[in-house]
């Protein structure tokens, strides 16, 4: 009898995929707990993910939207319901109309992202990204053939993009501007008075599209008033996608629900996406947003402030620390910290750290503190501390980042 062997072959992934990894957040959170269950005391600051639970109203709609049935596929887009709920959002919160037809939901607002790229970028368009940005931005992009161009905005320019930025980085070849306010991870915030030159030059150049992430729109501080900029510049909105979602206020990551409203060709082409990837979002999860949009709001300031007290925590903190200084931001629950004086010094065992991603892996290592190096953010020589925990937690991870920063000398 003649057996047949199978040869093993090795697994060659798509060529579209080589230069892409799994986010350096998530790895980083998969380092911490690692070392979380050999026993360490690991306190992880990576994560952007509110602590608070789900609202208790939110859930009882989605548990009656099961009693009822409503488990079943719905429209591409989303129910009617949802939809309907979506556009009295975008009225009564942004200034903005939105047909049914301009609207779309989908398992998060990563999902929107990746429709609107897979339908809209051609191979070697370009993508202007202000960094520091969402790490998820630029691999997209890449993903469906595009260029990010990454424009670095500093510290000093409270880490917003600048129009005699935006006007040098245009070319022919542009079809988006990604603009996240606020934004993760700086928790810098454009006002009206910033975003109303970005505008002027988008009016000038009539190639290019504008994708507004308004995730964070509702975790704002000190007064500052969130504007979305379609209700600044109406004449835009035929070229723009605004994005949203109810994962950070509503402290529904997991339910996965993003939308969008934007001009119908678009939609269209981002339904065809999603027809061939997942389908409809969630069904369940859907009943739930239409409950956190229309239900009560009140929340929702009373979590800002808790962030807004935790935010004054960790950044007085970071900027007592030498070596380290820390913008305040205007929003998100994110500090996104400079740490370009620490760099060059040696830790106690003749280490030199040289880069934010040494500093970050020598603070997990040796201070059991999860941080994210800026690299990872397109800007070096910062880190980001998600400050979405308890104040206890956030003070106890202060200490030992100080404490750990106090052992570093000068080389010999």
């Amino acid at each position: 009898m003649t057996m047949n062997t199978a040869v093993a072959s090795d697994f060659r992934p798509a060529e579209r995929i080589e230069s892409l990894g799994v986010s350096e957040i998530l790895a980083i959170g998969a380092r911490a707990a690692e070392l979380r269950a050999s026993g360490r005391d690991i306190i992880s600051l990576g994560a952007g993910e509110p602590d608070f639970d789900t609202p208790d109203h939110i859930k009882q709609a989605a548990w009656d939207a099961m009693q009822r049935g409503e488990t079943k596929y719905t429209a591409l887009t989303g129910t009617a319901a949802l939809r309907t709920a979506i556009a009295g959002k975008f009225a009564r919160e942004n200034g903005l109309s939105y047909s049914a037809s301009e609207i779309i939901a989908c398992t998060g607002a990563k999902q929107v992202i990746y429709n609107a790229m897979m339908a809209s970028l051609n191979p070697g368009d370009e993508v202007i990204i202000p960094t520091p940005y969402w790490v998820t931005y630029s691999d997209i992009v890449e993903l469906c053939g595009g260029i990010p161009v990454l424009v670095p905005c500093a510290a000093e320019q409270g880490f917003r993009l600048s129009a005699t930025q935006l006007r040098e980085a245009i070319t022919p070849r542009t079809r988006w501007l990604m603009l996240n306010s606020p934004s993760n991870p700086s928790g810098a915030a454009y006002a009206a008075e910033h975003l109303r030159p970005l505008l002027d030059v988008l009016l000038e150049e009539p190639h290019v599209w504008l994708m507004v992430d308004d995730m964070y729109e509702h975790i704002v501080y000190d007064g500052f008033r969130h504007v979305t900029p379609v209700a600044i510049e109406p004449r835009l909105k035929e070229r723009t996608l605004t994005i949203n979602g109810v994962s950070k206020a509503y402290a529904m990551t997991g339910w996965r629900l993003g939308y969008a409203g934007g001009p119908v060709p678009l939609i269209k082409a981002m339904t065809v996406i999603q027809s061939q990837s997942t389908s409809a979002a969630n069904t369940i999860s859907q009943a739930a947003t239409i409950a956190a949009l229309e239900g009560p709001q009140d929340f929702l300031a009373e979590r800002a402030e808790a962030f807004r007290a935790r935010r004054d925590l960790v950044v007085d903190a970071l900027n007592a620390i030498p070596g380290l200084a820390c913008r305040s931001p205007e929003g998100a629950f994110y500090a996104f910290a400079e740490c370009g004086g620490v760099m060059g010094r040696q830790t106690p065992d003749g280490t030199r750290l040289d880069t934010d991603r040494a500093f970050c892996a020598w603070l997990m290592e040796t201070a059991d503190v999860a941080v994210v190096p800026g690299t990872a953010f397109g800007l070096p020589g910062h880190f980001r501390v998600s400050y979405a925990t308890d104040t206890e937690t956030l003070k106890t991870a202060m200490a030992r980042i100080a404490a750990a920063c106090a052992t570093l000398s000068d080389p010999a």
